[in-house]
């Protein structure tokens, strides 16, 4: 497969190690990018991917799908957002995840590259109302790895399914350390659900 031959390239002459718990390639599950703290992320997200042999699909602005970059933005797994109606976004990848489409699909709750108050929910939600798993992706600069750790399904108690995400998370810098976001949702006493 070219993809993972490609990402077997990149690894062998990165200077960042991939360090990655098994994923079964046939599974699907949300897939958390994070601490998402630069650019550098998306190049990341698609070596790790391509390596595990996982179809990826990612959330992008819709200005990115665009003109001539918009062909390559899908090839690549993109689905393009319309940020003015997020809730719209969550029921179509709900609705595409219960028509039994396997993919990962790659979410960075940071929401942005820069120091945010917290987390956003969206990938919550879906987990909840697929009863996907979550796939816990990082990156992490201080010990120059990346790679994708456990995957676990989420219980409905916030504050104890956020305390185990924050304790991965815990000792992972980022590739801008500066950037990095807690891992904390804003109301983590109820479960996020859909409208």
């Amino acid at each position: 497969m070219i993809r993972r031959s490609a990402a077997r390239v990149f690894w062998s002459v990165s200077r960042w190690t991939l360090k990655s718990e098994p994923v079964p390639p046939e599974s699907a599950s949300i897939l958390i990018g994070a601490p998402h703290t630069s650019n550098w992320d998306f190049l990341f997200m698609l070596a790790i991917t391509w390596d595990a042999g996982i179809s990826a699909r990612f959330l992008g602005k819709k200005s990115l799908f665009r003109g001539p970059l918009g062909p390559i933005m899908r090839w690549l797994g993109g689905i393009p957002v319309d940020r003015s109606h997020p809730m719209g976004l969550v029921h179509a990848v709900v609705e595409r995840a219960r028509a039994s489409e396997r993919f990962f699909l790659v979410v960075t709750p940071e929401g942005t590259r820069a120091r945010t108050a917290g987390w956003k929910s969206g990938f919550y939600r879906i987990a909840l109302d697929t009863g996907l798993p979550i796939t816990l992706g990082y990156v992490d600069r201080t010990t120059m790895t990346t790679g994708l750790g456990p995957t676990f399904h989420l219980t409905g108690d916030v504050a104890a399914d956020m305390d185990r995400i924050r304790a991965f998370y815990a000792d992972k810098s980022g590739f801008s350390p500066e950037n990095r976001t807690e891992p904390r949702l804003r109301d983590e006493t109820k479960p996020p659900r859909l409208a």
